[in-house]
């Protein structure tokens, strides 16, 4: 492996939902590595404007509920800069009053849920059914991101979680049928990270409930979910595919209520 081999020279990456946190901080450190930059999101003129703090970006719309649309900015993107080389599947229907309403199957609103799928299920697989001819050309690949919530039970999310669970098995197969014509696709479960759509829709103590059960110190931010996916997305994971890199600071990853033990043995020296 080259020292070079995380740059991302001249390589052409879309990021959808790029007016966000993570969308922006991943658009934002893949310009930093050479690449051009297609920062796509609903907010087109937020989008725009961000776009226009990076090196080599434009901003285009897309709705991800919308198949025109979603096609329409792959063709935008290829037609702008000549060719694709990452796709960063991000945006996902994910807000304060939707995480509110997302809560148990019992109490689950169909249109809650149709909406769910349609947006981060369906809108994901039409990215990624335009994008592939182009990431063919290139031997490019896809990142998408995903969830811890998809890989563990919660009393909260049920649609969104199960929704990222299916996109999980999405980049699974992708990876198992385009591997061969030189395509990786891999996805990125982030924890709970501090953008500012989070700070809005999750009060304090949920957080903090959160914050306890991670093995770093703190929470991730965007920036930390950024350098995970531009990792994946450049040659240096040139043998990584069809895999979830779990970027939850390690919250996941050990046995239930850590929080408590923790108080217990402190308590206890």
């Amino acid at each position: 492996m080259t020292v070079d081999a995380i740059r991302m020279d001249g390589k052409v990456a879309i990021v959808t939902g790029g007016a966000g946190g993570i969308g922006f901080a991943t658009g934002q450190l893949m310009a930093a590595r050479g690449a051009h930059v297609v920062l796509a999101d609903i907010a087109v003129e937020r989008a725009k404007e961000l776009a226009a703090t990076l090196p080599d970006a434009i901003g285009l719309p897309l709705d991800l509920g919308d198949e025109h649309s979603i096609e329409a900015l792959v063709e935008a993107a290829v037609t702008h800069f000549g060719r694709l080389d990452v796709l960063h599947n991000n945006a996902a229907l994910l807000g304060p009053e939707i995480a509110r309403n997302d809560g148990d199957i019992e109490q689950m609103a169909t249109d809650l849920w149709d909406r769910t799928y349609r947006v981060n299920v369906r809108g994901t697989m039409i990215a990624c059914r335009a994008a592939l001819p182009h990431l063919r050309a290139s031997r490019g690949n896809i990142v998408n991101t995903v969830s811890n919530l998809a890989l563990q039970g919660h009393m909260i999310q049920a649609a969104y979680s199960s929704s990222k669970a299916a996109i999980i098995q999405m980049t699974r197969a992708i990876a198992a049928s385009h591997g061969p014509t030189g395509v990786r696709c891999n996805a990125v479960a982030p924890g709970m990270t501090m953008t500012p759509a989070l700070r809005e829709a999750f009060p304090p103590t949920l957080r903090k409930a959160v914050e306890d059960e991670t093995l770093r110190d703190q929470l991730g931010d965007p920036e930390d979910i950024a350098e995970a996916v531009a990792f994946l997305a450049s040659d240096a994971a040139r043998n990584i595919t069809g895999q979830v890199l779990v970027a939850d600071g390690g919250c996941a990853s050990h046995v239930p209520g850590i929080a408590q033990f923790r108080a217990f043995f402190s308590d206890n020296q």
